[in-house]
């Protein structure tokens, strides 16, 4: 479910992206659903492995590799860095949504069918739950303001010259200050992502009645 997020996310941002007149995604391959086009060796594995031991198994950032994108190819630079910024966690807000839908039509079908099937069902439903949390968790994460974060590119243009120009220069060191969020201000994290929790809740309420044997 992580992985499907994940893809789906930069998928967005190449499609978007050439819809905008960029056409650098596709060009490299990018605007595909195949995992190993979005998979990057730091990022996807070496980092998230490295933090995971480190922290005894309780903290892990990792992503994808990051969407190529030439802005000077936009047909409006500033619409469309807005845009193809948006594009992933506009994609990851319909995929909560579609899970949720999922979890129901799912609900609906294992309570309709022999007493054996509903194990696999309920299977099925954990995995869709499992996607509404991790979807919900790529959009408000990546709407952080923390460059090279998408939700900063939106920042950035609303920023006069002066600060915008040194405000993205802070994306060099963008690893390093989310890393340091996460080991040291995990309460400043937990207000920042308390909206997950909240979109969690109003997905799957409506549909908790239909699960299939589990909370």
């Amino acid at each position: 479910m992580l992985l499907i997020a994940l893809v789906a996310h930069e998928w967005a941002h190449a499609y978007a992206a050439l819809k905008q007149g960029d056409p650098t995604a596709y060009e490299l391959g990018r605007l595909t659903f195949n995992p190993i086009k979005h998979i990057d060796p730091f990022m996807t594995i070496i980092l998230p492995i490295v933090m995971l031991v480190g922290s005894h198994g309780t903290i892990a950032l990792g992503g994808a590799k990051p969407c190529p994108v030439n802005p000077s190819n936009f047909r409006n630079y500033k619409r469309g860095d807005i845009i193809v910024s948006l594009a992933g966690v506009t994609m990851n807000l319909l995929l909560a949504v579609l899970s949720a839908v999922l979890f129901l039509v799912v609900g609906v079908i294992g309570h309709a069918l022999p007493d054996g099937a509903i194990s696999v069902f309920g299977i099925l439903q954990r995995m869709l739950q499992i996607s509404v949390l991790y979807n919900s968790l790529l959009l408000f994460f990546n709407l952080l303001p923390i460059p090279p974060l998408d939700g900063s590119h939106v920042v950035a243009h609303f920023l006069p010259p002066s600060l915008a120009l040194p405000y993205k220069r802070v994306s060099r060191y963008g690893i390093l200050l989310l890393v340091a969020l996460l080991y040291f201000g995990g309460n400043v994290l937990n207000v920042l992502l308390s909206p997950v929790g909240l979109m969690v809740h109003v997905l799957m309420r409506p549909v908790l009645p239909f699960a299939l044997g589990f909370q």
